[in-house]
């Protein structure tokens, strides 16, 4: 498994316990990640009730969908990366719901 592979599993592992449960309060969504180039991969996360599941793979019908390259994603979470800027610059795309898009960086520690 490639380092940017590792990194990105690690993360999608680690996101029920960096839930804001105070943020996700109310939320009842599914976030599709679909992650591409070297160590990408299709996610999505049920957010419901305050808890986060992580499921692999592409759900039905998300309330939003993030895409964009997987090492750009593992620099975005780990805080090298801007999210508004990787958004301006076309490195992160977002469908969907776009008010769920804006919360998105106070769902997760």
């Amino acid at each position: 498994m490639s380092e940017t592979a590792t990194a990105v599993q690690q993360i999608f592992d680690g996101m029920p316990e960096r839930l804001n449960k105070g943020a996700a309060q109310g939320l009842d969504c599914v976030i599709q990640y679909e992650l591409t180039g070297e160590g990408g991969g299709s996610h999505h996360t049920v957010i419901k009730d305050g808890s986060c599941e992580v499921v692999e793979g592409t759900h039905a019908k998300p309330s939003m969908t993030v895409t964009m390259d997987a090492s750009d994603f593992v620099d975005m979470t780990q805080g090298r990366l801007d999210g508004m800027t990787a958004f301006m610059s076309g490195k992160l795309k977002v469908s969907g719901d776009m008010g769920l898009a804006m919360r998105l960086q106070t769902l997760f520690a």
